[in-house]
Order: C-alpha cells, then structure tokens, then sequence
C-alpha cells in the first residue's frame, strides 16, 4: 500500500516521502480501517521534527487521526461490522496510508450524514477541545475562558462549544488575521499578540476580576504571562507547548493564587468512561444539526503532501487541513 513515511525525524521535506508499504493486519482489539480522508495536526509536524513528547520511532508512517469504511476486523473484536464507517484517532499514527489498524477503544462510528472529509477534520480537534472544557475541567455558564491560539482548529472548536456550554470567549492570536473567524465562530473579544498587551486587554475585559480558566497551546513565556490574567482559584489548561516547555517557575505561579493546572492529552483519555461517550454523542449531534462547523481550510492529494506540511507550519492557517487518501 502507498504511505507517508518520515524516513528520519530532520524535519526536512526529503525526508517525507510516499513510498509502499507493507498493508498493516488487525489483530486482537483492532480493526483495519480502508483510509478515505486524513486529518493533519499539529502534532504530525512535531513528529516530522522530532520533538514529539510521546517518543515514536523511525521510520514512522505518518498520521494520527482518519476516517473510512472498516475492512478487517481482529479475532476478539464485537460491536465492528466490515463495511461500518468510522473516525479513528491513531495513538501510534499510520493514518497517512491506504489502511490503517486502529484499536476499536479509539472509533467513533459515523453518521451516514457526516462525511468522511468531515470525519477525518473533527476527531483530534473537537475530542481534545470537547474534553478540555467538560473532562479534565468543568465549564459552566457565566464562566470567562481565555484561550489562546484560538485561531487554529483546537482554538476554534473550543470557542464553539465553550460558547455553547455559556461561557464568555476572550481568545488571543499571534498572527495578523486569524481574529476574524475566531470572531465569526462567537469569540467575544480576540486580542492580536503582537499588536496589544494581552494582560491588560483581559483586565480591561473582566472589569480586574480575571478570567475563570486559561486553555493553552502555546507555554513558555506566554503561558508565564498567563497567570496574570487569571482569579484566584482558576483553573489553567495546557496541552500543548508551541513556543517551548512551561517555565521552571510553574509551582510558583500556582500557589501564588491557590490554581489548578492540569496538562491533557488526547491519547491519555479513558476512551471506555462515560465522559468520552458522552461528548463523542455530543460532538456528532452538533456537527449534524449543524450547531459545531468543522472548519476544513483545505484537501491535499497524497502526493501533494509535503506542501500540506507546509501550509500547516506557515501559521496561515484558521482551521483544519486534510489529506485525501481515495
């Protein structure tokens, strides 16, 4: 089968290539899902470079998150019919291939009204937005939410579904032009980094008082900074660390203010408990009635793939951009 394969994790477009594999076999706990459409995150470029905090090793057929119609089906494997079609979230990647194994823990059965474009943009994103807001904290109505990074795909679900969760979105951007569609999904107030005083923006915004929760993507210095705009007894939100790990004065920043921080990763999730059920159902009731947009930036062919990479690292990009496997 043909695959994307980072043949060395430099980061370096020629060492992503498009070559044949060998097609993966389910076996006990897994089905083999026929790939219809990727998605591609943020952490697939990580994984390109190397500095991915879960370790993979090399060479790695690329890609987390898929979906398509089940063609094989392990030995022990009930409730998975061949022929079903599902989303999957692939801890160990794979998805940037013809087929793809995945543990039947980590499908989300699909609407015959979803599509598998949609089904392959909204998994990562809207499961890991989903679960920061109503898993690993609580969101309720009245609540102020900073979220930085709202521009992207994760920042753009979590502005949805905080909003209808009743919460206040402030969002923060580093890049000119990201603010508008945070805007247009509901955020109400977007602040362009580079442009104002974050800080004092949200003071401003909350009359002093702070926001209730931060979700951020983004650590380093503005994850430090962070703690300025939130109330005492706030919760912060991280899951991810594009500008650098948290600084070596994380505990300080916490008890000045007696907060909860919480660190999150998709694949970390119980994917049997009623949580995640629950807001798989309620991801997919959205997307039907058309309450949560799947924001798709764009579809690339296989073999268009190095300038998916691409598209995805210019920080250009206001939603999700997936491949086209068949």
């Amino acid at each position: 089968m043909r695959a994307v394969v980072f043949e060395t994790p430099d980061g370096r477009p020629e060492s992503t290539v498009i070559k044949d594999v060998p097609a993966p076999t389910s076996f006990l706990g897994q089905v083999v899902v026929q790939v219809a459409y990727a998605g591609l995150n943020y952490a697939d470029l990580m994984m390109r470079s190397g500095i991915y905090p879960h370790p993979k090793g090399y060479p790695l057929v690329a890609g987390l998150e898929l979906a398509g119609t089940v063609s094989q089906i392990g030995p022990d494997v009930t409730g998975i019919a061949i022929g079903d079609r599902v989303a999957a979230f692939s801890e160990d990647a794979g998805s940037f291939a013809e087929y793809c194994a995945v543990p039947t823990e980590r499908l989300i059965k699909l609407p015959q009204g979803i599509g598998f474009d949609v089904g392959a943009a909204f998994y990562v994103q809207a499961m890991t937005a989903w679960n920061l807001l109503h898993t690993v904290s609580k969101t309720q109505p009245g609540d102020t939410v900073l979220i930085h990074a709202i521009g992207g795909g994760v920042g753009l679900y979590l502005t949805q579904l905080a909003k209808a969760a009743g919460a206040q979105v402030i969002g923060t951007v580093g890049t000119a032009g990201k603010e508008k569609r945070a805007l247009d999904f509901g955020a109400d107030l977007v602040i362009n980094r580079s442009k104002e005083d974050f800080v004092e923006a949200v003071a401003d915004f909350t009359k002093g008082r702070g926001v209730d929760k931060v979700i951020d993507s983004t650590g380093a210095s503005i994850l430090d900074r962070s703690f300025e705009t939130i109330r005492p007894l706030g919760h912060v939100v991280s899951y991810g660390e594009a500008e650098g790990k948290p600084f070596a004065n994380l505990w300080e920043q916490l008890v000045k203010k007696s907060l909860t921080f919480t660190r999150m990763h998709l694949g970390h999730m119980d994917y049997g408990s009623e949580d995640w059920m629950r807001g798989s159902r309620s991801v997919l009731d959205m997307i039907m009635d058309g309450t949560l947009i799947c924001p798709i930036e764009g579809t690339h062919a296989l073999d268009d793939v190095n300038d998916m990479f691409a598209a995805l690292a210019s920080r250009q990009l206001a939603g999700k951009v997936i491949l086209k496997i068949r």
